[in-house]
């Protein structure tokens, strides 16, 4: 379902944890991290959407989240070319997305990643919410930018962290020094992973897209 100017309708997906952390996901057999995401069938508002791509991509029921904000409009990314399937090219452009920044009130054990016969995941992390975007495939950086920064303004107000959101992601590399994006911390003694949950401390690599 594509709209004139080739654009498929999607959500996108900033789910917190109580720390303000972010939710990244990675793309099952590859190397590339990402936010849960995906399209919206004809006939589902986006919020219906958003609820189903919870559920398929990390295992989510609405009671596990409560909604903090979604974009005012729809933000727009072009594919290139070469991700394109041949028989699309011409007509196919890119992806039109609302996004919605959810907060987990469940618990991390109430993820999912194999929730459907179709996992998009095969493992997760939580970052911080201005992690540098280098292993996002880099037509989607854009887009995610402008995600994270229209919400961030909508974040709860429960880490002393938040002070530094105004300023942006480059404020806090100078206040703090580089941030590793690969870097992740390790589970600590007797942490129970959610059901098909693995921690990957240094993934290495380019992103691919979806």
């Amino acid at each position: 379902m594509l709209d004139r100017d080739g654009f498929r309708p999607n959500v996108g997906i900033i789910l917190l944890n109580l720390k303000n952390q972010v939710f990244w996901g990675k793309r099952i057999r590859t190397h590339s991290w990402q936010f849960p995401q995906g399209g919206i069938d004809r006939g589902e508002s986006p919020e219906q959407a958003m609820f189903r791509e919870l559920h398929e991509e990390v295992g989510l029921m609405p009671e596990h989240v409560r909604i903090v904000a979604r974009t005012r409009d729809w933000l727009r990314y072009e594919v290139p070319e070469r991700y394109i399937r041949r028989d699309a090219r011409g007509h196919y452009k890119g992806q039109k997305q609302i996004w919605f920044l959810l907060q987990l009130i469940g618990q991390d054990h109430n993820l999912n990643l194999r929730a459907t016969n179709h996992p998009e995941f095969d493992a997760w992390r939580w970052n911080d919410y201005w992690v540098p975007l280098d292993v996002v495939v880099e037509f989607k950086r854009g887009v995610y930018e402008m995600a994270l920064r229209e919400l961030a303004r909508y974040l709860p107000r429960n880490d002393h962290r938040n002070r530094y959101l105004r300023s942006g992601m480059r404020t806090r590399e100078n206040e703090h020094g580089p941030h590793d994006a690969h870097a992740m911390p390790m589970p600590g003694p007797g942490m129970e992973l959610p059901p098909g949950a693995t921690f990957e401390p240094n993934p290495q690599g380019r992103p691919q897209s979806s």
